[in-house]
């Protein structure tokens, strides 16, 4: 529109000078042409006209006409004054449309914590489809941030999204009140350093059990993008254990269900799954593999078993011993919306004053999404040895949804089963039970989500609740 603009003055000051220089030249030809035609044509006795063409020829004083050329040298000056201010006009909007080209625009673009994680650090679970209007829309930013390009100066900038939610939560269990409650607030960050450089960053702010915000960096991540074959990422990122951790991040904004499956619950949250690492990731496509096949290797600290000490090991390691996790998805083109894979995951743990702890954890999933339906079903086993025992941790998950226009309801059964004397989540017991809900659109930026769970445990009674959720991006 300021270009349009520009290119309008412009018009409109040449129009003006034509117009101007014109007028004034064709007033000055008639003033001098008239006289001599006049003065040139004969008078006849007695003609009434005679004299008046004689009064009309008689010389005019000089003071009168200095004062007509001062007159027209004034409206010269003044015309061309007002030329000069508008030049001086186009200047200014051109200096300021270049202006504002040359700002980098910190931006608040929707961009998926399933599908834009995907495009950036592509971990094996991003979803193959959208799977409401809200996460079409979000993969038209996404696209719009893949094609972004640095600034002219070669500075980057930072592109912003937020995502954020808001509860109500009520429960039979003892101990508890009813609330309402702030989810997290999620400020997901990406920036292009250069055709082959790019950065991902998580900023969470979380309210804890003692109502106060705790603020934590829970993905950090520089990636190094080679091709469609190697991609190398350094940081903090979300491990590629099965499907859900890498295709749903902190905003549950994307996620069907008001919360996550316990199985993937955060560490924070009592989550019994390293499903944040510190350390390098490799991901990419298989080279002349069939079924669409990728990979991702990972290499990390691990998760923490000292009690009372943060479970994901940001900055020390409290052995020397390193966490490795690899994992192999399909996602067939002959079926759009299907993903199979499943990942191993093993790490060395030494809570004090016992033997370490051999830790083995194998993952399968197997995933169908479209437009209308989710279907999404995960199975893990850990398989943790010490001094000569092993312990088994069985836990699945299985998920259905179908989309009616805006609203989607949804069922969903987990179980996890932890033997009374595991060496590490002896806590946790025995959970398995149903959720169900829907989830209504409220706006492509805006849902509605009403969940019932009843969740039987080990030698405790049953616990009911219901959580009423608005989550929304920004």
């Amino acid at each position: 529109m300021l270009s349009i603009n520009t290119k309008t003055l412009q018009l409109i000051l040449s129009s003006s000078l034509v117009f101007f220089a014109h007028s004034y030249f064709l007033t000055e030809t008639i003033a001098q042409v008239q006289p001599a035609k006049e003065s040139s044509q004969p008078s006849k006795p007695g003609d009434s006209t005679a004299q008046t063409t004689q009064n009309a020829t008689t010389p005019v004083p000089a003071t009168a006409t200095g004062s007509s050329d001062d007159s027209n040298s004034e409206t010269i000056r003044q015309m061309l004054r007002r030329i000069e201010i508008l030049e001086e006009r186009i200047r200014e909007l051109e200096s300021r449309q270049a202006h504002n080209v040359a700002l980098p625009a910190v931006t608040t673009e929707a961009t998926t914590q399933q599908d834009t994680a995907t495009h950036v650090v592509d971990p094996p679970g991003a979803s193959p489809a959208n799977t409401n209007t809200a996460q079409g829309v979000t993969q038209a930013s996404v696209a719009t941030h893949d094609a972004h390009q640095d600034m002219p100066t070669g500075t980057p900038h930072l592109q912003i999204q937020g995502f954020a939610d808001v509860n109500y939560r009520a429960s039979d269990e003892k101990g508890t009140t009813n609330a309402f409650f702030l989810g997290q607030l999620d400020l997901f960050i990406t920036s292009r350093l250069s055709e082959k450089f790019s950065v991902l960053s998580e900023l969470i702010l979380d309210a804890g059990q003692d109502n106060a915000f705790t603020f934590e960096v829970h993905r950090l991540l520089l990636r190094y993008s080679a091709n469609d074959y190697f991609n190398l990422s350094a940081g903090r990122y979300h491990t590629a254990i099965g499907y859900y951790n890498t295709a749903y991040h902190h905003g549950s904004f994307f996620q069907t269900t008001a919360n996550r499956p316990f199985l993937f619950a955060f560490e924070s949250r009592g989550g019994i799954l390293p499903l944040h690492n510190v350390g390098l990731s490799v991901t990419g496509r298989i080279p002349s593999a069939p079924l669409g096949l990728r990979y991702v290797a990972e290499i990390g600290n691990g998760r923490a078993a000292r009690p009372g000490a943060r479970p994901v090991q940001t900055a020390v390691d409290e052995n020397n011993g390193k966490s490795f996790n690899l994992a192999i998805f399909s996602r067939p083109s002959q079926v759009p919306g299907l993903q199979t894979g499943f990942s191993v995951y093993h790490d060395r743990l030494t809570p004090p004053g016992v033997p370490p702890v051999s830790q083995t954890i194998m993952a399968g999933h197997l995933v169908y999404q479209n437009a209308r339906t989710e279907f999404l079903n995960e199975a893990i086993v850990f398989h943790q040895a010490q001094a000569g025992r092993v312990f088994y941790i069985p836990g699945f998950y299985t998920q259905f949804s179908r989309r009616f226009d805006n609203l989607r309801p949804f069922f969903r059964y987990q179980y996890v089963n932890v033997p009374s004397d595991d060496p590490i989540y002896r806590a946790v017991g025995r959970r398995n039970g149903p959720s169900v809900g829907f989830r209504y659109d409220l706006s492509d930026f805006v849902n509605f989500k009403a969940q019932y769970e009843r969740t039987s445990r080990r030698r405790l009674s049953a616990l009911d609740e219901l959580i009423l959720q608005l989550s929304f991006t920004f």
